[in-house]
């Protein structure tokens, strides 16, 4: 079996229900390849198929109080993919079902379990229109997980009838969302974080289904709103930005489950990695996941500074060549496999570079291996 040089794009449409059944048909082979990576990983963790079920259970209520709409779109998925609905819930909602874990073990263990499945180590950055090349709002990050997701990664193209804008976003098979853009020109990336609020109280949003309601609003100000009134079980960063034919803003939010802090550009750029940036954040919250990725520090200063010191417009061959930076090989920008916790191989998966006011994306899969973009459009 050849692999795919790029990853397959899965248009939905319709109802809920019927999008779900969409895009399980669509790329079965790829959603039970998530759960296959996710039940192992669960069950290095000390889940046995019995209590992975039992969580998973708990979150149907959660994900319906949030939005029953995401709920029928999960029941379809597993429809069309031919897998049980528990098993797309646990690919939806995984670091939650490990918090639900924190009952039944040591909390701080699982917490520190659940800490390591969100996101891995992740670089997003901003150039805003008046230093691009293109005059418009350009958006990027790299995807830093599990390096089987480069066979189990899909975009995800949603024409809408529940009266929100269309979507483009790339995410797992069987995901609702992870990063995008929709047709108002609102992007979002996202980036772990940790504090020492976290897993404390909960359960919280999953954080999957408050990705897709972020690529659901009409502007940036519903798209922080969203943020803003979502009950958070951890911490995370978010950038949002919109994307005008001729302007463009955008904003880091970095959130604790009780607070939430915001970065803005400085010279039209906004560079965040996996540590707190906001003085009040590192005034108010330890981090205890910066000694596991310490790199996420150089991270930040050497895509700043690369994109910082380009004389003139930022093109896209600047953005792409910062986010290819392999200083400190394996643990770079661009992160090359390398063994990671709970017998896990690590890299970035996937580069994605977005033109929201263009409506387009460019996806370069295990970028580490040769930078070839396909592009996706809205």
């Amino acid at each position: 079996m050849t692999t795919p040089e790029h990853f397959p794009l899965v248009d939905v449409s319709g109802p809920p229900h019927a999008r779900g059944v969409q895009h399980g048909r669509a790329v079965p082979e790829r959603v039970a390849g998530g759960i296959a990576l996710y039940r192992a990983q669960l069950e290095r963790r000390g889940l046995d198929a019995a209590t992975t079920r039992r969580l998973a259970q708990s979150m149907l209520p959660v994900i319906e109080a949030y939005d029953a709409r995401y709920l029928e779109e999960m029941r379809g998925i597993a429809e069309g993919a031919g897998v049980a609905l528990e098993d797309v819930v646990m690919i939806n909602c995984r670091t939650e079902m490990l918090f639900g874990y924190a009952e039944l073990k040591s909390r701080d263990q699982a917490a520190a379990d659940a800490a390591s499945s969100e996101d891995g180590d992740c670089t997003g950055l901003l150039v805003l229109p008046a230093r691009a090349a293109t005059g418009r709002l350009m958006h990027a990050h790299n995807w830093d997980w599990r390096q089987e997701c480069v066979d189990t990664g899909i975009v995800l193209r949603i024409r809408s009838e529940d009266g929100g804008p269309d979507m483009l976003t790339f995410t797992e098979a069987g995901a609702l969302a992870r990063h995008g853009f929709n047709a108002n020109g609102v992007s979002l990336t996202g980036n772990s974080l940790t504090s020492n609020e976290d897993f404390r109280q909960g359960p919280g949003v999953p954080l999957v289904l408050l990705r897709r309601r972020v690529l659901e609003s009409a502007n940036l100000a519903q798209a922080m709103r969203t943020i803003w009134a979502s009950k958070r079980y951890c911490a995370n960063n978010m950038i949002l930005a919109q994307a005008g034919a001729e302007d463009g803003w955008g904003i880091s939010l970095e959130t604790s489950p009780g607070e939430i802090f915001w970065t803005l550009p400085e010279d039209d750029l906004l560079v965040h990695a996996n540590h707190w940036m906001s003085p009040a954040a590192l005034m108010k919250l330890r981090d205890p996941g910066l000694p596991q990725r310490p790199d996420s520090i150089y991270r930040q200063h050497r895509v700043e500074n690369a994109l910082g010191r380009v004389e003139g417009p930022i093109g896209w061959t600047h953005v792409k060549a910062a986010l290819a930076d392999e200083f400190g090989k394996p643990d770079g920008v661009l992160r090359t496999p390398k063994p990671a916790d709970f017998s896990s191989i690590s890299a970035t998966v996937a580069t994605t570079i977005m033109d929201a006011a263009q409506r387009v994306m460019w996806v370069a899969r295990k970028p580490y291996e040769g930078r070839s973009f396909q592009e996706y459009t809205l």
